[in-house]
This record gives C-alpha cells, structure tokens and sequence, in this order.
C-alpha cells in the first residue's frame, strides 16, 4: 500500500512539472508574440564588383628619422636629453670628452697662422717680383723661382686650413646637436658612458609624419604601382587610415623573396601612432581568385568567440546565423562562409534583436 501512494505521489509531482513548464514556455510563446516588430534596415550581401584584394603586413615607421652616433671615441660627459623630448634643430644633445681634438685645434691654428703668414709674404714677393721684371730689373729665372715658392706656400696654407677643417669637423662629432627638429625616442647613453665610433647614442624622429612599410610577397608585387591607394588598418586600434603607395622596392635580395612597399599615410587622420606599431594595408589588385562576399563590419554580431550576423527568415523574423570572417577591407568584412552572395541580411535595427523577432523592414 505504502509503494502505490508513493507511485501515485511520483507521478502527480511529474505532471505538476510538466504543467508548469508546458505554463512557462507558453507565456514566454506569448510573451514574445505581443512584442512589437522590429524596425530593421536590410541589404543583400554581394562580391565587389571590380578588382581583387590582399593584404600585406607591416609597421608604422616615422617619414624621417635618424640614428645619432659619432665619429671619436671618447667619455660622455654630458647628456641634455631624455625620451619623449621634444628637440629643435641645433640644439645640443651628447657632449663627449674632447680633450685630444681641442689640442689637436689649437695646433692646427698655429699652423694655419703660419702658413697665411708665409702665403702672404710669398704672395707680395710675386707681386714685386712681377713689376720688377716687366721693367728689366729682374729676370725670368728669378721670377720663376718667386712663382714656386708663392706655388709651395699657396697649397702648404691650404693644406692647413683643410686640416682645421677636419678638426672643427670632428669637435661637432664629439658635441652632437640635433640635425632637424623632433622627437627623441630612444638613449643608449649616460654620463660616464664610453662612446665608441659608429655606435647608435640616440634616435630621434619627426612626430606626425608617419609612413606604413610592408612587406608585399612576389606573386603579388607587380600588381602595386606608386600612388595606388591603400587602406592601412592599425592592429592595436582597429581604425583605418586612407594612404598612397610612395615606394616600391625591385630587390628582395635581403628579405626572403619579400618587397618592401611603403605607403604615406593621410596627414590629417588623427589618430595616435607610434613607431613600431603593426599594421595590415590591403591592397585592390593581384592575382584573379574568387571574390569575396564583403558586409559592413558595424552590422556584424559579436557574442564572446563568435561573429554572426541576423538575417531575415522566410516567415519575416530575425535568425542570427554565426560566420567565419576573413580580413577587413576599410569600413567592410570579409565573409569566408555562412552567407552566401544575394542573401538578405539586417544592416541596422531600431530596437534590440534576438531569434525569431518579428521585424518591420524599411
């Protein structure tokens, strides 16, 4: 007795839940049925209709820049400059101790003085020399010996004012000065430091004239031509910057069967770039393939891992359908699969959508 009252106790609690769950998914039926339609803005998907595309890796690199080094060897015993400093053109970076050079012009200065001193002598000798002769006090073998020695003391002076030169040349290598306006963006240096020959002090550039350099592979270099336009997308921000090919390299001697491409971006985008930044520029060109179904990337869904898109059912609701994206074209995606060329898919919505929204299309 005690089996069948827990039986029937079993069965009564079995079909209370039922009921209630049966009671629930009817009121949720319900409860979305008496919901409004959705204003939506619908487009038919499609392949462009001209060209191809492919995309090139790269990084942002300023217009102009320059490695800073020097020519002697020698202690840094100052240092004026930090990262991130704005500089003028001239002003003063790295001084290195010039001790060696500051002699070496001292001696060289006394050497000029002389040299000047005996190629204007030997200069008015020539001059006398010459008067004398043209009125018979001289002769012509004496005239020619005052024109060799004005010859010897003329090329002796210039051969020390050249060595002069060299020394001023060399005392601006070991107080190095900024050769055009910018901004430091690296130090290898501190006071104290042994500056060696050749050996990289610092790295400045010029802000917000920025250029994208990509590597472009064989198969499709011959299809990119200067001032072809680009699309350079910036990885770490997602935004895209409109530019123009403003060199092509013809050698991948050095680069594994890659080419470099570098591309100027448009100087009024406004947004912060930096050196080193990664970048892909999709090019319209190259070889002939299957043209890819391209979407808006502002209708495209995104649910954690997922990338989808609602589309319009036969009966007028909305179905989110998940996709396999490709690369970004501009402000467009490319759809690899899941919706096909000519099918109907929503681009904007005038209140939230979910599966099986009845929808209202413009």
């Amino acid at each position: 007795m005690k089996l069948e009252i827990q039986n029937f106790k079993i069965i009564g609690l079995a079909f209370l839940t039922g009921f209630i769950s049966l009671s629930c998914s009817d009121s949720k039926d319900m409860n979305q049925s008496l919901q409004p339609p959705v204003t939506v803005e619908t487009e038919k998907s499609a392949s462009p209709m001209a060209g191809n595309f492919f995309n090139a890796s790269g990084h942002i690199e300023a217009d102009e820049f320059a490695r800073i080094s020097t020519r002697v060897m020698g202690y840094v015993t100052n240092v004026y400059v930090k990262v991130g400093q704005s500089v003028q053109k001239g002003q003063a970076l790295i001084d290195i101790n010039n001790s060696d050079v500051q002699a070496k012009k001292a001696e060289t200065e006394a050497g000029v003085l002389q040299a000047q001193a005996r190629f204007q002598t030997a200069e008015k000798d020539l001059k006398r020399y010459e008067n004398l002769y043209n009125q018979n006090s001289a002769s012509e073998k004496e005239l020619e010996e005052i024109k060799t020695q004005y010859q010897i003391a003329k090329a002796q002076f210039e051969g020390a004012t050249r060595v002069q030169n060299e020394v001023e040349a060399m005392l601006s290598y070991s107080n190095i000065k900024a050769p055009f306006s910018g901004v430091i963006t690296s130090k290898s240096v501190k006071k104290g430091d042994l500056a060696k020959p050749g050996f990289p002090l610092l790295s400045l550039e010029k802000p917000d004239q920025y250029i994208a350099a990509v590597m472009v592979p064989e198969s499709q270099i011959s299809s990119i031509k200067v001032d072809n336009k680009v699309n350079v997308l910036v990885k770490s921000s997602g935004q895209n910057i409109p530019g123009l090919v403003d060199e092509v390299s013809t050698s991948s001697f050095n680069s594994g069967g890659q080419y470099l491409v570098k591309i100027k971006l448009d100087p009024s985008n406004k947004t912060s770039l930096y050196s080193g930044m990664y970048v892909s520029a999709s090019f319209k060109g190259g070889q002939e393939k299957s043209q890819p179904v391209l979407i808006p990337s502002s209708a495209i869904v995104q649910k954690g891992d997922l990338q989808g898109i609602y589309t319009v059912s036969s009966s007028g609701t909305a179905i989110l359908r998940w996709l396999k994206l490709g690369q970004k074209h501009g402000d467009s995606t490319e759809v690899l699969s899941g919706l096909a060329s000519g099918e109907e898919y929503i681009v904007k919505a005038e209140g939230k959508l979910y599966n099986g929204a009845k929808l209202n299309i413009k």
